[in-house]
């Protein structure tokens, strides 16, 4: 079992190369003291994000990364329609199972100073956010049962399911209007299940250029993350390294009176409780 538990992933002063390194201190936001350029250290750690241990030798953040890179996510699942006041507010029944969508691996980026890219044809005024919950699975298995499935999460994090909504809505099939470059930026840190025993406990929030545009809470899922994890499972394998979006609260731009659409230049973050504040930077291509 690794030894982590707040893990960032990062580009150090010392030597300009890419680390893992395990947050020296633990209690501040590390996405919010990178972006206002606080200096951040972290213990470097020896090994993959499955099995890395704690060294005594300090770094310095240059460039803070995603918790996980590209090479070692093998997928990105999501969860669709998850929140109960999400259902209400788009006026639909709640699921009976849950609905599932995917990204591609080139969607994931990481904190700022990663940008959100809104590519041309997604500059038609519905661009939105969606803050989530996201969990890493940290070990393989396949037919889980529910009362097991939190042992197969390595950590929890925040993540920013960008949607292109006219192109959602056009089909039935939303892989495509959410799975576009830069749409799926996670960070700061992966927080162990040591310190989130309970991730249906956590506030979570999106602030678009300072604003709160959603507040809820994961205690409002309607399929816990046991039940994701059982139910996605079921007859199919579940890989380590493996991306799970949990679902969204109310609050998205596209619900609310006035509209709030991403715009070039725009700051859209994702604060959840114990986690931090993942933040990015919107640009149009």
């Amino acid at each position: 079992m690794p030894s982590w538990t707040h893990l960032i992933r990062f580009i150090a002063h010392e030597d300009n190369q890419q680390h893992l390194g395990q947050l020296l201190d633990t209690s501040s936001d590390v996405g919010l003291n990178i972006f206002e350029g606080v200096v951040v250290k972290a213990y470097l750690i020896v090994g993959t994000i499955f099995d890395g241990q704690i060294t005594e030798t300090i770094l310095t953040v240059k460039h803070l990364l995603s918790p996980i890179d590209r090479e070692l996510c093998n997928y990105i699942r999501c969860l669709g329609l998850n929140y109960k006041d999400h259902a209400a507010e788009a006026k639909l029944p709640l699921p009976k199972v849950p609905v599932l969508f995917t990204k591609p691996r080139s969607a994931l980026i990481g904190p700022y100073p990663a940008a959100v890219n809104i590519p041309k044809c997604a500059q038609d005024g519905t661009s939105d956010y969606e803050a989530e919950l996201c969990f890493v699975v940290g070990k393989t298995g396949r037919d889980i049962p529910e009362e097991d499935a939190l042992d197969y999460v390595l950590g929890y994090t925040a993540s920013n399911d960008i949607s292109a909504r006219n192109m959602q809505l056009i089909t039935a099939q939303w892989s495509m209007s959410k799975g576009l470059d830069s749409s799926c930026p996670i960070g700061p840190v992966l927080v162990s299940p040591s310190i989130i025993k309970d991730p249906h406990d956590l506030r979570i929030q999106a602030i678009y250029n300072g604003d709160i545009v959603q507040d809820g809470h994961t205690r409002d899922m309607i399929f816990n993350i046991r039940k994701h994890i059982s139910y996605l499972s079921q007859g199919t394998t579940l890989e380590a390294g493996t991306i799970f979006l949990t679902g969204t609260p109310a609050g998205i731009g596209f619900f609310r009176e006035p509209r709030v659409v991403l715009q070039d230049g725009g700051d859209i973050r994702v604060h959840i409780e114990k986690i931090g504040t993942l933040i990015n930077k919107i640009r149009y291509e």
